[in-house]
C-alpha cells in the first residue's frame, strides 16, 4: 500500500448529499459478468473514492477502505452493487482492512497513527486504538492471528498487536534481525501470518523482499526468493496454505509464490496479469477468485476520478 499521502476529504470537496448519490450510482453501476458464471467481475465504487484495501469473509460481500476520508463500501460480490456502510470523517483514512469471524472488521487508519474496529453488519464504528502518534508513522495493512490483529507501520520497524474482540493494551513489537528500516520510503507493507501459525509473514515494498517474523521476539529473517530478484513494489499480501500471493501494484501484476514449511524460501511459480489492473494494492480471496482494488496511483487523484475493484481467476 504505497504512494499513500494526507489527501483533502471528498466529503469536504464534494458535501454528504452528492457522496451518498455517489453511493448510489456506484450501486446502479454496470458490472461486468463472467460468462456462463452468473457474478460479476469488476464492479465499480464512487468516483473520487481513492480505495486501498479489501476484505472479504465467507460471506460474498467485500468491504472496500476509502484513502480520501476513512469511509467503508460494501459491495455485493453477487450483483456489483454497493452502499456506503460506514461514512468516516474528514482527516481519517482507511487502508489496509481484515473481516474477522464474529463479524468485526479491523482498519489500518494510514497516517493518523490509529487502527479501528467497525461491526461490519451495521457499520457502527466500536473503537479506536490509538497505536503511535501520527508524525512518522503510516498505519498500513492488518492480519488477524492469534488473540491479536497485527497492524504494520510503514515508517518504523515496529508492529503493532490489537486485542481481538475485547479492550486491553495494544502491544508494540520491535523490528529487529536482518530488517534495517530506510528513511522516507514505505518499508513493512502487506502482512499474513505464516504457515505454522506461529509467526508473520511482511513484505517490505522498497527494495522489495519478503520476512518471516517471530512474534515472540519480532526478529525478522528475509526470506530467499527463488526464481525472481525482488518484490518491488510489494504492497497486500494473501497466502492460501503454503502458496503467497504479492501485490505488486506499480507492475500491474500478483506474483505467486510456493513457500516451504518453515517460510525460509519463497519459489516464484507464476504471475498473473490483467488489462484491467490499474495499480492494484491489494487482494481478497473468494471461491475459486482474486478480488483486487485498483488504486490508480498513477491517475489524478481527484474527486471526478473513477475507480473500481476486478476479479481474476486464482
Amino acid at each position: 500500500m504505497t504512494d499513500t499521502h494526507p489527501r483533502p476529504s471528498r466529503r469536504a470537496l464534494l458535501g454528504g448529499a452528492a457522496v451518498a448519490a455517489l453511493a448510489v450510482a456506484a450501486g446502479a453501476g454496470s458490472a461486468q459478468a463472467a460468462p456462463g458464471r452468473g457474478r460479476p467481475t469488476e464492479f465499480p465504487l464512487p468516483d473520487g473514492w481513492l480505495p486501498e484495501g479489501i476484505a472479504i469473509g465467507a460471506r460474498p460481500y467485500a468491504y472496500l477502505g476509502s484513502r480520501a476520508d476513512g469511509a467503508v463500501y460494501r459491495t455485493d460480490l453477487r450483483t456489483g452493487a454497493g452502499e456506503v456502510l460506514w461514512g468516516g470523517g474528514s482527516g481519517l483514512a482507511s487502508i489496509g482492512l481484515k473481516l474477522d469471524r464474529d463479524g468485526l472488521l479491523y482498519v489500518a487508519g494510514g497516517g493518523g497513527g490509529t487502527a479501528r474496529v467497525l461491526d461490519a453488519r451495521t457499520g457502527t464504528l466500536l473503537r479506536t486504538h490509538r497505536l503511535t502518534s501520527p508524525t512518522g508513522h503510516f498505519i498500513n495493512d492488518v492480519v488477524l492471528i492469534g488473540d491479536r490483529a497485527w497492524f504494520t507501520d510503514s515508517r518504523e520497524a515496529v508492529l503493532y498487536g490489537v486485542p481481538r474482540g475485547r479492550r486491553g493494551e495494544v502491544r508494540a513489537l520491535p523490528l529487529t534481525g536482518d530488517w534495517e528500516q530506510f528513511p522516507d520510503v514505505n518499508n513493512a507493507n502487506g502482512v499474513v501470518g505464516s504457515p505454522d501459525g506461529t509467526g508473520l509473514i511482511v513484505v517490505k515494498s522498497t527494495p522489495g523482499e519478503l520476512y518471516r517474523v517471530s512474534l515472540r521476539t519480532g526478529a525478522a529473517r528475509r526470506i530467499t526468493l527463488s526464481g525472481a530478484a525482488d518484490v518491488v513494489n510489494g504492497d497486500g499480501l494473501l497466502r492460501i496454505g503454503r502458496t503467497l500471493y504479492v501485490v505488486q501494484n506499480r507492475l500491474n501484476l500478483v506474483s505467486v509464490w510456493d513457500l516451504d514449511a518453515g517460510a525460509t524460501t519463497a519459489t516464484l511459480r507464476r504471475t498473473i496479469t490483467d488489462p484491467r489492473f490499474d495499480v492494484p494494492t491489494t487482494a481478497a480471496r473468494h471461491g475459486d477468485r482474486l478480488y483486487l482494488v485498483n488504486a490508480r496511483f498513477t491517475s489524478p487523484q481527484t474527486p471526478e476520478t473513477a475507480f473500481n475493484a476486478v476479479a481474476v481467476p486464482l
